[in-house]
């Protein structure tokens, strides 16, 4: 499982995916997680099986959606978020891509 979460320049869902690795080791799922800026979207997207995008670049959700059509685009809750809720935000991915 490939999951990508971009925000406005990527360092503040840094702390995020990694809680999100720990989530995934600790329950034994092989997931690769990595955060990018929405910039640098295009170059890290390929191969990725939904596309997190962080609260404050969810007004781009409908663009990004319509760049990869092929992959669900979901906007990580605030609260979540803000908590570095890694676990909950892990298992919302989980449910949009299944």
């Amino acid at each position: 499982m490939k999951i990508t979460l971009a925000c406005a320049g990527g360092m503040s869902t840094g702390m995020l995916v990694k809680k999100m690795q720990e989530y995934a080791k600790s329950v034994g799922i092989e997931a690769d997680i990595s955060a990018c800026g929405l910039n640098e979207l295009e170059e890290r997207v390929e191969g990725s099986d939904i596309i997190l995008l962080g609260p404050q670049v969810g007004y781009q959700e409908e663009d990004v959606q319509k760049e990869y059509p092929t992959i669900p685009v979901r906007v990580i809750d605030m609260m979540d978020y803000g908590m570095m809720n890694g676990e909950k935000v892990f298992k919302d991915a989980q449910q949009a891509i299944n």
